[in-house]
């Protein structure tokens, strides 16, 4: 067997970018390629994956290793190279570190694969997103971020466990930073269809979106040595499955703002269509001023973010 078409390359083979390879081998969505600094973790996951696809039952691709000549061609980048978050650290702590390494990853995944669409999952997200395309000049359809999904996904759960009712009848939209000021829209959020706002009271609302802030942190609290990634993993699947298939999804994205909500320059979170050419329409919706000045609140924390990368060099 060889790589066909649709492939996709995951940089960083930690427990994100396997699972999120498993997630896109098992969903039948594309052949996969899995590299790592370390050859061996990388070869060696590609190969476990690989020997479940009997049991699985699917025949995609799956090859690892360090060497980026694997990933020429690929349609799809998704980088989730970096160290992960500790108890007591916020995203932001990762920025120095974090930068080093994407900038490298993403720049020599451009040379093998110069037409492919990067779906960025790295820490701190709109950060290493805006530095993606940074680095490899690439016009912004084709550099996202993997963050709104995943947070979506968080309050999606929390309503549905409150209410006690299946998650597959709930839709939230998280906007903004995938940080602390992240703005949950209670809203446009509905349990088929009907409004959360007319299920839940204030309190209970307010309370699940601070849990949904503080989605991230929660699990490296509980796991002390690492961060979520089963959750993450499925979210860029998601995404990266939009793209390869061409769905046309509207999803909450980290995505280059240029005039859109009265913010430009700027990667934030926003509802997008999502299709083969990556970011194919960003939606504005109307937002109250109270909304607005959240998600420009949560905008210039990307901004501070960015222009401390910038003072470092990058």
């Amino acid at each position: 067997m060889s790589l066909q078409q649709p492939k996709v390359t995951v940089i960083g083979a930690g427990n994100v970018g396997a699972t999120t390879a498993q997630r896109i081998a098992e969903k039948d969505i594309a052949d996969v390629v899995l590299i790592d600094i370390v050859a061996g973790l990388a070869t060696g996951k590609a190969l476990d994956l690989s020997e479940a696809a009997p049991v699985e039952v699917h025949d995609r691709f799956i090859i690892g290793g360090n060497d980026y000549a694997l990933s020429k061609d690929s349609d799809v980048i998704v980088i989730t190279s970096g160290i992960a978050r500790k108890p007591g650290m916020s995203r932001d702590d990762l920025l120095k570190t974090n930068a080093e390494i994407v900038s490298s990853v993403a720049k020599e995944s451009l040379k093998h694969s110069p037409n492919a669409i990067f779906v960025v999952v790295s820490n701190p997200l709109d950060v290493m997103t805006h530095l993606t395309r940074k680095v490899t000049g690439l016009p912004a359809n084709r550099v996202l971020g993997m963050a709104g999904v995943l947070d979506s996904a968080r309050m999606r759960f929390f309503i549905a466990e409150a209410l006690n009712v299946s998650v597959q009848d709930v839709l939230a939209f998280v906007l903004g930073g995938h940080g602390d000021s992240m703005v949950p829209l209670a809203r446009c959020s509905s349990v088929a269809g009907i409004p959360i706002t007319d299920l839940l009271p204030a309190d209970k609302i307010e309370e699940i979106n601070t849990r949904t802030r503080n989605g991230g942190i929660e699990i490296v609290n509980h796991l002390q040595t690492g961060s979520a990634f089963y959750a993450p993993a499925s979210s860029s699947a998601e995404m990266v499955e939009a793209i390869v298939k061409d769905r046309k999804r509207v999803l909450p994205s980290c995505v280059q703002l240029n005039g859109e909500y009265g913010l430009k320059d700027i990667y934030v979170g926003v509802p997008v269509k999502i299709g083969s050419k990556g970011v194919e329409q960003i939606l504005e919706i109307k937002l109250t001023d109270a909304e607005k000045a959240a998600l420009h609140k949560s905008a210039e924390d990307v901004k501070i973010n960015v222009e401390k990368l910038e003072s470092m060099g990058f």
